[in-house]
């Protein structure tokens, strides 16, 4: 990603059409910081479709923008170990970075509360759904 934003420093959007996830979530997070660092706009149009970190990608967009028929797939993380949200303290580090990622980009503390409980109420290997109007209950959309 450091590379593409190097080699198009004038990129504004990223268009996000059909975005699978991640198996690394740390780096997809910092990733996610770059997004908006970089003031970059996240796009998913009509028939996209971003699952499990690339929603954290999605919502690092300064603006973010969604077709009516955008579909969000949220699910709780599994660490290398295969140890999920609820194996830790809800103060330990591995549940904080996410709240304080949703903070960043524009959540207040119950939003961003709710919304990783949301994500966190569908075990790792599984998949919740949500369209336009659900993840536009926890963020701006343009």
């Amino acid at each position: 990603f450091k590379a593409l934003l190097r080699d198009f420093p004038s990129l504004k959007q990223i268009d996000m059409i059909d975005c699978p996830g991640t198996d690394d979530d740390e780096e997809n997070l910092a990733i996610a910081r770059l997004i908006r660092a970089r003031g970059i706009t996240t796009h998913v149009p009509d028939g996209g479709s971003v699952r499990s970190g690339g929603v954290e990608l999605f919502l690092a967009g300064v603006e973010r923008k969604a077709g009516a028929s955008a579909e969000f797939a949220v699910h709780s993380w599994r660490d290398e170990d295969g140890l999920q949200p609820d194996d830790y303290a809800e103060d330990d580090p591995a549940n904080q970075r996410y709240l304080q990622f949703y903070r960043l980009v524009g959540m207040d503390d119950t939003k961003a509360k709710a919304f990783y409980a949301l994500t966190n109420s569908v075990p790792a290997d599984d998949a919740l759904f949500l369209g336009r109007s659900d993840i536009a209950r926890y963020v701006t959309l343009n």
